[in-house]
């Protein structure tokens, strides 16, 4: 049975950072796409960040470039999104996805290219 399982957040002062991990078990990272998405209330989930996992490709929202840095470990089957200078607005519940029905991801972004997601991280950034 393929799981996807997020950890690492918190709650944080504006400025500070976290690092959120992603586990992938049941499900091998190997050249295709995964990524971090984030959902704050009454808002729709939106891609942050993306990784072409076993090469160097990454994808990351607008709102988020020079602050997150997302990252692999193969041998851990884990993705990592390290996130600097947060902000308020980065208050969201934070989701792994994974394509573990094999489908090739063509918009890494795009939550619809995922089918395998975790529970979620809650992440907040308070003022």
């Amino acid at each position: 049975q393929v799981q996807v399982v997020e950890s690492g957040g918190g709650s944080v002062q504006a400025g500070g950072s976290l690092r959120l991990s992603c586990v992938a078990s049941g499900y091998t990272l190997n050249s295709n796409w995964m990524g971090w998405f984030r959902q704050a209330p009454g808002k729709e989930r939106e891609g942050v960040a993306a990784i072409f996992t076993g090469g160097s490709s990454t994808r990351y929202a607008d709102s988020v470039k020079g602050r997150f840095t997302i990252s692999q470990d193969i041998a851990k089957n884990t993705v990592y999104l390290q996130m600097n200078s947060l902000k308020p607005e980065d208050t969201a519940m934070y989701y792994c996805a994974a394509p573990t029905n094999g489908r090739w991801v063509f918009r890494p972004l795009s939550r619809s290219e995922y089918n395998g997601w975790g529970q979620g991280t809650q992440v907040t950034v308070s003022s």
